[in-house]
């Protein structure tokens, strides 16, 4: 009889792979929370000592809210910042994004859950020093595989939104710094997420220009519907959100609702418990 090819003992089976959640664009039902953590914490090591960057926070934000994060530095709210952005993963507890629990998932995934979900704004811009804005803008698409027509069309149409339509064709050094956020708002924006997370947006601009920023962000998220989590330290700039969530110590302080009218059924119960 042939000898097998292989040494005769059976084979382990293969491991079994944990499928890629749904990443389709339909919305849930209302009730469900667009973002969500359970008892959330986050931690490292430093001369052996363990610390809570993030302790234990439990949060909700739901659909169209505004939300802005303030904190002292090292307060955890960038570190919030990051696991809801999935750029990090929590050491314990749990977070859910439109239904979808993240928590655990293999990189891959959380990449898609970024390009398809989120759109990122950072207080540095993050563009690309020898691209054009409507390079820079076009970025995301090209990792989507959108076709060309289909990309120039979003990208044009974006940056006329946030009214650099006269400037695409200039580089970020040839722009101020209100023009190149402006330029990474239309960035985080192509891909049409349903969260927009903005860290520190006005840190680096002057005072009239951050309010020109946050102007923007205010009109796109109701023009559009999004939900935004703004990051800042500034009080001025949280007044433009709807809810002002404080941080301290890696806890959550306070949890103030702004909103002219009631809140969302069941978004009180939801805000916060840490």
């Amino acid at each position: 009889m042939a000898r097998p090819s292989w040494s005769g003992r059976r084979r382990p089976d293969p491991q079994p792979r944990r499928p890629l959640p749904h990443f389709g664009f339909g919305r849930r039902p209302a009730a469900v929370a667009l973002i969500r953590t359970q008892a959330l914490r986050h931690g490292y090591r430093t001369g052996g000592e363990l610390v809570w960057a993030l302790d234990g926070v439990s949060l909700g934000v739901e659909r169209g809210e505004f939300v802005a994060v303030m904190g002292p530095s090292g307060s955890g709210k960038s570190t919030l910042m990051n696991l809801i952005g999935c750029l990090d993963t929590p050491s314990q507890g749990g977070y859910w994004l439109d239904g979808i629990d993240v928590t655990g998932l293999a990189r891959r995934a959380l990449a898609t859950i970024r390009n398809r979900k989120l759109g990122f704004v950072f207080q540095s811009f993050s563009l690309l020093p020898r691209t054009t804005a409507l390079e820079n803008v076009e970025l995301p698409l090209l990792y989507s595989r959108v076709p060309a027509a289909e990309r120039r069309r979003r990208c044009l149409a974006l940056l006329d939104e946030v009214g650099l339509a006269h400037r695409i064709r200039h580089t970020p050094a040839e722009l101020s710094g209100g023009q190149q956020q402006r330029v990474a708002i239309a960035r985080a924006l192509v891909n049409d997420p349903m969260v927009l997370l903005a860290d520190e947006p006005t840190g680096a601009l002057d005072t009239q220009t951050g309010r020109d920023i946050m102007a923007i962000l205010q009109r796109l998220r109701r023009e559009r519907g999004l939900t935004v989590v703004l990051v800042t330290h500034d009080a001025e700039i949280a007044a433009y959100a709807d809810r002002v969530v404080t941080f301290r110590d890696g806890r959550v302080v306070s949890d103030e609702c702004r909103c002219p009218d009631p809140c969302p059924p069941g978004a009180s119960a939801d805000h916060v418990g840490s």
